[in-house]
C-alpha cells in the first residue's frame, strides 16, 4: 500500500502514515480505527555482552532497529525519553533485517543531523548481531529468535514487563497505537461518505468482538484462560479497553505525534485534524 497504493483502503503503520502526511499531496487519509495496539516495554532486548542493566545504560550505545521510522521503535524511544530521561539522539541506531538480511527503510527519510542512523552490512542480521554483542540492544516489534534459542546471550531490558507496562498505563493512561486504517485520498475525495461508513462498520465489528471475548460457552481464541484474561484487562484498562474514535484517543495520538516530530520524522508536530477524515469527528449512535 505504501509503495504502490494497491488498495482502496488498508491497515497502515501509524508512523509510516504520519511520514506520508509530511509530503506534498499526501496519498492517504485515515479513519480513527486502530487494529494494532501494543505496550512496548517488552520489546527492548539487550545483549548480555553489553553490560546494560537499566535504561540509563542505553546512553551512548549501538541500538538495532529494523527501520528507524517503524511505529514500535518510535514509541520505545519516546517512552524511554519521557519515563527514563533517555534522549533519542544519545545513541547510534543500526538498521537492517532482523532475521533476514537486506531490509531497507520503506520510506525515504530526511532526519536532522543529530540523529545517528547507519545500515548494517548486506549479509548481516540484527538478531545475530545482538547475540554476538555487535550491537548492544534492539528496539523491535517482535522478539528476536536468539532470545529463545540463546537466552544466555539475549534478554529483555524489563524482564517483569507486564507489571512495568501496567504501571506505565496507570501513570499515563496510554495504550500505544501501532496501526491505523487509511483510505486512498483519491478514492475518499470521490466518495466522501466512505470515511464515516467504514468507521461505523469497524466500530460495530469491534463491539461484536468485545461481546464474543466474554463468552465462556466456547472460547473464541486458543487461550485456555481467556475469560480470566478479559476480566483482568477490564479491571486494569476498562471495559472498552481498545478504543476507536478521536476523543478517547486524543491523548495517545498527540503523544505519538510529539514523539514523531521530536525524533525527526515529521517536519512539525501533526495535529489530529491533519490525520483523520473530518467526517469521523462527528459522534454517531448505533
Amino acid at each position: 500500500m505504501l509503495r504502490n497504493r494497491e488498495f482502496d483502503a488498508a491497515e497502515l503503520s501509524m508512523s509510516s502514515y504520519c511520514v506520508t502526511l509530511g509530503r506534498d499531496n499526501p496519498d492517504f487519509i485515515a479513519i480513527p480505527v486502530f487494529p494494532s495496539r501494543f505496550f512496548r516495554h517488552s520489546c527492548i532486548f539487550v545483549s548480555a555482552k553489553s553490560g546494560i542493566e537499566k535504561p540509563s545504560d542505553l546512553v551512548g550505545k549501538r541500538i538495532g532497529v529494523p527501520e528507524y521510522q517503524m511505529t514500535a521503535p518510535v514509541w520505545i524511544r519516546g517512552i524511554l525519553q519521557d519515563e527514563y530521561g533517555i534522549d533519542p539522539a544519545s545513541v547510534t541506531y543500526v538498521t537492517g533485517g532482523e532475521e533476514e538480511p537486506g531490509r531497507e527503510e520503506k520510506l525515504k527519510l530526511n532526519l536532522p543531523d543529530k540523529f545517528k542512523v547507519e545500515p548494517i552490512g548486506p549479509n548481516q542480521t540484527l538478531t545475530r548481531m545482538l547475540a554476538d554483542g555487535e550491537i548492544d540492544a534492539l528496539h523491535t516489534a517482535r522478539a528476536p529468535s536468539t532470545f529463545y534459542s540463546e537466552p544466555h546471550n539475549v534478554r529483555r531490558l524489563f524482564p517483569d514487563f507486564v507489571q512495568v507496562e501496567k504501571a506505565y498505563f496507570g501513570k499515563t493512561n496510554i495504550f500505544p497505537i501501532m496501526h491505523v486504517v487509511a483510505i486512498r485520498r483519491d478514492i475518499y475525495e470521490k466518495n466522501r461518505w466512505i470515511a464515516q461508513a467504514l468507521y461505523k462498520a469497524f466500530v460495530q465489528a469491534q463491539q461484536l468482538t468485545y461481546e464474543q471475548l466474554r463468552v465462556s460457552a466456547s472460547l473464541k481464541t486458543m487461550l485456555p484462560w481467556q475469560i480470566a484474561a478479559v476480566e483482568e484487562t477490564i479491571a486494569t484498562l476498562g471495559d472498552q479497553w481498545w478504543p476507536y474514535g478521536i476523543e478517547k484517543n486524543r491523548h495517545v495520538l498527540e503523544t505519538f505525534t510529539r514523539y514523531h516530530h521530536e525524533q525527526g520524522l515529521s517536519p512539525r508536530q501533526l495535529t489530529i485534524e491533519d490525520m483523520f477524515a473530518p467526517e469521523t469527528f462527528a459522534e454517531f449512535k448505533i
